[in-house]
C-alpha cells in the first residue's frame, strides 16, 4: 500500500472507499502509511444494504442483482467517487464464510471489487474467493487483491 499511497502523492490524485465485509480494512491499511491524509478523502463501512442505498446504491440494483455481486460493487465505487470528488473509488461487497439471513440470494463465500476510475469513467473488477477459515484471514486476501489492482492501474 505504501507504493500505492506514493504514486497517488506524485500524481496527485485521491482515492475513498465504500467497503462492507472488509469493515474498513482497505481504509486502514491506507491510512497506516504516513502521508496518506494527501491521498485519502473519505470511507464509507456500509454494512447494511440501508446505508449503501443511503450512499446512493440504486435500490433497484440491490435488488435485481444481490448486494452480493459486481453491479453492486461497481456501484458503491462510483458512488463514492460522486461523494467525494476523488479520482479513484473502490466499493467492496461480499460473504465472507456465512449464510446472510437477510439477503438469501448471490454467490456464498466470493468478494467482489470494483476500482471505479473518475477522471477515465472506466471500471475494475475483480474477485477473491474466500477460502480462508477465519473471517480475518479472508479480508486480509481481499485487501491484498485491492492493492495488487490498484498497483496495475495507477
Amino acid at each position: 500500500m505504501k507504493k500505492i499511497v506514493e504514486r497517488l502523492t506524485q500524481l496527485n490524485k485521491t482515492i475513498s472507499t465504500m467497503e462492507s465485509c472488509t469493515g474498513g480494512g482497505v481504509c486502514n491499511a491506507i491510512t497506516n502509511i504516513e502521508g496518506a491524509s494527501e491521498i485519502f478523502k473519505f470511507s464509507a463501512v456500509t454494512y447494511s444494504n440501508d446505508f449503501k442505498i443511503k450512499m446512493g446504491v440504486d435500490s433497484d440494483i440491490i435488488e435485481k442483482y444481490s448486494v452480493y455481486s459486481f453491479e453492486v460493487a461497481k456501484e458503491m465505487s462510483k458512488k463514492i467517487c460522486n461523494f467525494t470528488g476523488s479520482n479513484y473509488g473502490v466499493g467492496i461487497t461480499g460473504k465472507l464464510n456465512r449464510v446472510d439471513k437477510h439477503n438469501l440470494f448471490g454467490e456464498d463465500n466470493v468478494v467482489f471489487i470494483s476500482i471505479y476510475d473518475n477522471d477515465l469513467n472506466k471500471y475494475y473488477t475483480d474477485s477473491v474467493e474466500a477460502i480462508c477459515a477465519t473471517r480475518l484471514e479472508n479480508k486480509e486476501l481481499v485487501i491484498t487483491k485491492v492493492c495488487e489492482m490498484l498497483s496495475n492501474i495507477i
